[in-house]
């Protein structure tokens, strides 16, 4: 497992990712029971499959109805949805959260460097209030991991929240902001913080308590507000291990363990050209213990650069907990 793990986590080309996403695809047909379900339904044959645009992918839905494990049923966390709409939650079963840590841990030092740079302060419920969520799980590990006594959860701390923002700016202080939209609109209107300079990071979700607005609406409300060029974005669900993160403009990018490709909206075995939208499909392979290969709701393209953007969610999808609803 070990052994594994490694290869995964230190791909250096698009050569070896295919190789092991096709490994890994072929270990979880096999290992995976509601995916050999899955493709036995689909007539297809895993040993047929050598490209991965032939791999199908297991809708996300699985998640609220399925226990989606590959391997031996030995669960160790269960990282659930907010489950907002009332239509049921998602469940991820990970029988070995290390593989988790070692993704988000990996993930944030691609992007963003050692957390130790920076107090960490989370507009989000704090672990105790909000135990199932795999967000919540990743921020408290930054945030003790940044080993600053001034991290911390302040969702309901918006007075201390600001007199804190000040005091470490006095100090020169690198900060990071990290928060749900609903929270960091609340901020930006009581209190308009100066964070110019500091990375302020959205993760979306009004999660009904204020009205949906576009992403490009809340970054220039957020921009203007906190004095910042960019609003940075984290995309990540409850049913993979991994994160994207967008430095601007909502255009996002993987590590290397992760691939998005894009699928038609009416024909879930054909993708589209870079530019075109369609339906997100996700290749991560830190979900070796459950599925490494999501069919998600959410529509979005692929850009030039390798990036992507996340456009919406599908009309018959609900509105997820960690998503904005926004329009093409």
């Amino acid at each position: 497992m070990n052994l594994i793990k490694d290869k995964i986590f230190k791909i250096k080309s698009s050569k070896d990712f295919e190789a092991l996403a096709l490994e890994v695809f072929r270990y979880q047909a096999k290992n995976n029971e509601t995916y050999s379900n899955y493709l036995n339904h689909l007539g297809i044959i895993p040993g047929n499959i050598h490209q991965l645009d032939r791999i199908p992918f297991l809708p996300i839905e699985f998640f609220k109805t399925f226990k989606i494990i590959t391997g031996e049923d030995v669960t160790g966390k269960i990282f659930t949805s907010s489950g907002t709409t009332g239509s049921g939650t998602s469940k991820h079963y990970v029988t070995d959260i290390s593989w988790y840590r070692e993704s988000f841990n990996r993930t944030f030092q691609y992007f963003y460097g050692n957390p130790e740079q920076y107090c960490i302060l989370a507009l989000l419920p704090s672990y105790l209030e909000r135990e199932g969520s795999s967000l919540i799980y990743m921020m408290d590990y930054l945030i003790r991991n940044s080993k600053n006594p001034e991290s911390g959860f302040y969702l309901d701390k918006l007075d201390a929240l600001s007199e804190k923002i000040v005091r470490l700016r006095q100090q020169d202080q690198k900060i990071l902001l990290f928060g749900v939209s609903f929270a960091l609109l609340n901020l930006a209107e009581k209190y308009k913080p100066y964070l110019s300079g500091q990375i302020v990071m959205e993760t979306g979700g009004m999660k009904g308590k204020r009205e949906e607005i576009i992403r490009e609406e809340l970054h220039e409300i957020l921009c203007k507000a906190f004095n910042t060029k960019v609003i940075h974005s984290e995309y990540g669900m409850t049913e993979l291990l991994s994160q994207a993160y967008s430095k601007g403009e909502g255009i996002f990018h993987t590590p290397p363990w992760i691939k998005v490709l894009i699928r038609d909206s009416y024909d879930p075995f054909f993708y589209v050209k870079k530019g075109r939208s369609g339906g997100i499909n996700v290749i991560d392979l830190a979900n070796y213990n459950s599925c490494s290969f999501i069919e998600t709701r959410d529509l979005g393209r692929l850009l030039p650069d390798g990036g992507f953007e996340v456009l919406g969610r599908f009309d018959s999808s609900d509105v997820r907990g960690c998503n904005l609803m926004v329009e093409e």
